[in-house]
This record gives structure tokens, C-alpha cells and sequence, in this order.
């Protein structure tokens, strides 16, 4: 079936394209997601995207195709997701950091993104650094769990059809929908996730999904798009609980001068940044106030969830 019409709605410009409803942005993904469309018809759909935005109905439409073809896992108490789909660039990656506190604190984790990007260190590089597993299937994943360990999981693992919208960057050069969903993915059911962004305008959007679904989240502004607070100053965390935002368990940005600016390696390579997380989960070295404000903020939201 052509997705013709569907482009004829989406493929009008910043101003004149309208929004899909949310059935036909289900019915659209569904059809990318099962390898239906043609590869123009896949770089026509993302480059309009592009240009018009998600609405969050389109983005539930999304994200009602894409839930069911995810692989089927199960936590054995309420999980936290972390997606890790950016890496470092300028600043250690400390996604691995967030993910160990909060497996100590007897949470099970779930990171999921890229194993490679050849511009960035991902999250997986420094979890092999670090001796920490990296699943391959559901079993693997049980496994660590059941040992108190985080996990990560390789996005061609988890969802290898979103995988595949994904890399249209590499051909198109710009990002599509299938960024978005791959940070909005539940994962395990029942789980709270960590959603991040990187623009402020996708704070406000990120928000209206969250209550359009009904999710369990904490929203904030990533460190280089990666779901764990600036190690220099804290970003303000907004928590959702079944999509209402809660004032009460929500945390204000950081404001003023910083008293204290934590020391961070100039070097941000794997084995540097395992190091560097292995001494702060020792104790050796402090961990820096704002991801332990996260981690506070995501263990008193993980009490507030309902069971």
C-alpha cells in the first residue's frame, strides 16, 4: 500500500503540511516499520518530518506502531530506562554512572541505544570497559538483572526495524521521528523512563506526549543528549506520574554561580571514563551533586509510580 496520501498531507512545508491523525501515523509506521515502503518513500517521509515536526498524536500514532514489534522483556521489579542514543563528545559519558547508582540501589536498568558511532563514545564502549553486560537477547538481560547489574542493550536488539529508521541519518544527513520514538521508548513494561532533550522547544512537545500517554518519566535536558544531568550544574527535572507533571517530586534548574565545579578527565575515552565512574562508585572520588540529585529524583518518582 502507497503512503502516497499520507505524504500528500505531511509533504506541504513548514506552513501548509497538516498533521496525520493518530490511526494513520500508527498506519504509516506500521508500513515502514514492516518493510512495506520503498526507500523513496522512507526518505520522502523523513524529510518531511523534518521540515513540518512531530505533533504528539502523530508521535502516539508512532509509537502505537512501534510498541508491539518491540522484543518482549520483563523486569523482575519496576525497571528505569535509560536511552543512550548520543554519547560523548566534549564531556565524560556518565549515562554509566547513573545506570551503577541506581542498580546499587537495587533498580533494575535498562540502557538501550548504538553500540558504535564513530564520532561519539557510546554508552556500550565504556559498559564493555567497565565489565558490565551488554545483552544480546531477553535471557541475557534476565540474567544481569538477577545479578543486580544494569544493562545494555543494543537498539538492533531491542527493535531492529527502529534501528533501521534510524540510520537513514547516515544516508539523509538528518534526523527523522524514529530519534524521538527511540528516546520515548518504553522498553519494559511498566517501566519509568529517563527522556531527554537537547533543544528547549522539544521540552515542551517531549511534555504534551507524556501526557497524551499517561507516562511514567523524568524529563530533563540531557548532558550532549545523553539522560543524565550536567555533572556541573543541575537542569531542572520534571517528573510525570501517569502524565501529570508533579510539582512536588520535580526538581528546579540550578541557578547562580557554582560553588564548586567538579573535576572531570579531559580525556573521555572508554577506559578513561570506566576508571573515572569505577572510583566514584568506590567512593574514591565524589560523585558529582547533580546526578546525585537525579538519582534521589528518580528513586522518590520510582516510589510515587502506582504499582
Amino acid at each position: 500500500m502507497s503512503i502516497a496520501p499520507y505524504l500528500k498531507e505531511i509533504g506541504r512545508g513548514k506552513d501548509g503540511a497538516r498533521a496525520l491523525s493518530r490511526a494513520q501515523a500508527c498506519d504509516l509506521m506500521s508500513q515502514l516499520l514492516d518493510g512495506q515502503l520503498s526507500d523513496l518513500e522512507k526518505g520522502g517521509f523523513a524529510l518531511a518530518m523534518r521540515i513540518k515536526g512531530e505533533t504528539p498524536d502523530e508521535l502516539a500514532g508512532f509509537m502505537d506502531a512501534v510498541l508491539p514489534r518491540t522484543l518482549a522483556l520483563q523486569a523482575p521489579a519496576p525497571a528505569i530506562v535509560l536511552p543512550s542514543y548520543n554519547g560523548a563528545r566534549k564531556l565524560p559519558n556518565l549515562t554509566p554512572l547513573l545506570a551503577g547508582l541506581l542498580a546499587r540501589s537495587g533498580v533494575p536498568v535498562l540502557v538501550h541505544g548504538f553500540a558504535e558511532d564513530p564520532t561519539r563514545v557510546t554508552t556500550a564502549q565504556i559498559f564493555e570497559a567497565l565489565g558490565w553486560p551488554v545483552a544480546t537477547d531477553a535471557a541475557s538481560a534476565q540474567s544481569a538483572w538477577g545479578r543486580a547489574q544494569p544493562v545494555f542493550m543494543p537498539l538492533d536488539v531491542l527493535h531492529p526495524s527502529l534501528a533501521g529508521l534510524l540510520r537513514l541519518r547516515q544516508v539523509l544527513g538528518l534526523r527523522n521521528p524514529g530519534h524521538t520514538l527511540a528516546k520515548l521508548l518504553p522498553a519494559v513494561p511498566g517501566a519509568l523512563r529517563v527522556v531527554n532533550h537537547t533543544h528547549p522547544e522539544y521540552a515542551v512537545s517531549l511534555a504534551e506526549f507524556l501526557a497524551l500517554t499517561q507516562a511514567h518519566a523524568l524529563l530533563l535536558r540531557g548532558t550532549e543528549g545523553e539522560p543524565v544531568a550536567d555533572a556541573r550544574r543541575l537542569p531542572a527535572l520534571k517528573c510525570f506520574v501517569a502524565g501529570q507533571l508533579s510539582p512536588q517530586l520535580s526538581l528546579d534548574a540550578q541557578g547562580g554561580s557554582l560553588a564548586h565545579v567538579p573535576e572531570l578527565p579531559a580525556a573521555i575515552d572508554p577506559a578513561t571514563t570506566a576508571q573515572l565512574v569505577n572510583a566514584m562508585l568506590a567512593g574514591e572520588l565524589p560523585v558529582p551533586e547533580p546526578i546525585q540529585r537525579q538519582h534521589a529524583c528518580l528513586l522518590a518518582l520510582r516510589q510515587a509510580v502506582p504499582a
